[in-house]
């Protein structure tokens, strides 16, 4: 009897993922634990195993689509076996149309330009997300579409396919014939798109059309951004729109948290430490000033409320092959340096294997980034909404200083603390940059504390 694989839901704010390579096909024998295919949710990447034994009998998602989750994505068992009640059923799924013939699908790729379908003219049209929102910004007409996806549903390859065919319009064209039928033209603009200059000219040659597009397509590549990438995008976008951020820039001599990592390069092996960095210290400092200034450890929920919490739960900012991901230290303020130092190093490893769950990858009350690696002497973090606050943390580059009327040399770390201002002030948001830098300034007295 034939059993169903479910998209796996990756964590308890996730509700759809979309499948990026499939390691099987149709007809592949698999056991329990074989791979089957890799996902991605807006954190990260998974792969997902086979829970049943036998032959891929039916794939229902393939490449692209963004599946939600707990739902049948493929169905395994003997060959024969009835997979008609494995087949999921999206909300307003249709009967798939006949496939076109092949006379028709290798017809010349010249487009009828409509004006843009109504909801009411759409009717029974059955389409995922992805492809609605690339449609809609290509000036696509989705009533020419051929359904591939399941059950009649149009999906993103389906637009991508008329893309190809030169279906799109750019919006001057697509404006200029709201209110008639434009016939049949061939696009000559940007990937394929029909022009106003192709509505003047009908009659031009579909293969001048074709040539425009293999000709500009050499000298570039449009890559499509991941999931991941999407979020960073969003995110990134929705904070430097909505909150007024200032950044202040301070530094402070850094050598006794140099003496102190020296200390425990050669001796932490032995009294049982983890390998403790110059950026746990610093976590760890942050850690506890934080709750002296409780409007940096908040979210802010609406235009004049923000959330104040008792506690410290730490952002990591980790740079992978992904992209910028942000797991969090819960509860980093009751934790020992050295429990930091493990668990930062644990939950950093996880990110760059892409292994991490998206539970570990929210939850931030602040966000510590440091770019000091990279030889960054200063610069602009930008806060993670609902954050109030993120502290970047730079290079180290040798200053001086008067000590007792001599001129001395010291190692000179810098800090940039970029904050809310409708939370915070700029005179608090100072003070705790300089409370944090005393801190580490002082870290031997500051770690008996």
């Amino acid at each position: 009897m034939a059993a169903g694989v479910l998209m796996p839901k990756a964590g308890i704010t996730v509700e759809s993922c979309i499948i990026t390579k499939w390691y099987k096909k149709v007809g592949d024998k698999v056991k329990v634990g074989d791979l089957l295919f890799n996902y991605e949710t807006d954190k990260a990447t998974f792969d997902c195993e086979s829970t049943e034994e036998g032959e891929i009998l039916e794939i229902f998602f393939h490449e692209g689509d963004d599946v939600p989750c707990m739902i049948n994505v493929c169905a395994v068992g003997n060959p024969g076996d009835d997979c008609t009640g494995l087949r999921p059923v999206l909300e307003g799924d249709a009967p798939a149309p006949e496939a076109p013939k092949a006379e028709e699908a290798a017809a010349p790729a010249s487009v009828a330009v409509t004006a843009a379908p109504t909801a009411q003219e759409l009717g029974d049209i059955k389409i995922s997300p992805r492809a609605k929102a690339l449609a809609e910004s290509k000036h696509i007409d989705v009533r020419v579409a051929a359904p591939t996806g399941p059950r009649g549903r149009i999906i993103e390859r389906d637009v991508r396919t008329l893309i190809a065919n030169g279906a799109g319009a750019t919006g001057a064209a697509f404006n200029a014939v709201k209110n008639g039928e434009a016939g049949a033209v061939f696009g000559t603009g940007i990937g394929g798109r029909v022009s106003v200059a192709d509505l003047d000219a009908k009659t031009a040659a579909p293969a001048a059309a074709a040539a425009a597009p293999a000709a500009s397509a050499a000298e570039f590549e449009d890559v499509k951004f991941s999931g991941i990438r999407k979020a960073i995008a969003k995110s990134m976008s929705t904070s430097l729109s909505t909150i007024p951020q200032l950044t202040h820039n301070s530094s402070f001599d850094a050598s006794e948290i140099q003496a102190f990592r020296a200390e425990i390069k050669a001796n932490g092996e032995k009294l049982g430490l983890a390998n403790i960095t110059l950026n746990d210290m610093i976590l760890y400092a942050v850690s506890r000033v934080l709750l002296n200034y409780p409007n940096l450890n908040a979210n802010m929920i609406e235009a004049n409320s923000i959330r104040v919490f008792k506690d410290v739960h730490l952002g990591l900012a980790v740079d992978t092959e992904r992209g910028l991901m942000v797991p969090t230290i819960r509860y980093a303020n009751k934790k020992s340096l050295n429990e930091i130092a493990n668990e930062a190093k644990s939950l950093a490893k996880q990110c760059q294997e892409g292994s991490i769950s998206p539970d570990l990858l929210s939850g931030a009350t602040f966000t510590v980034s440091n770019l000091g690696s990279l030889g960054v002497e200063s610069f602009t973090p930008v806060i993670n909404p609902p954050q109030t606050g993120i502290l970047g943390v730079d290079n180290i580059i040798t200053r001086v200083k008067e000590v007792k009327g001599e001129i001395k040399t010291y190692p000179a770390m810098g800090l940039s603390l970029t904050y809310d201002h409708r939370a915070i002030d700029g005179a608090p948001a100072s003070k705790f940059l300089r409370d944090v830098g005393s801190a580490l300034e002082n870290f031997f007295v500051f770690l008996s504390k």
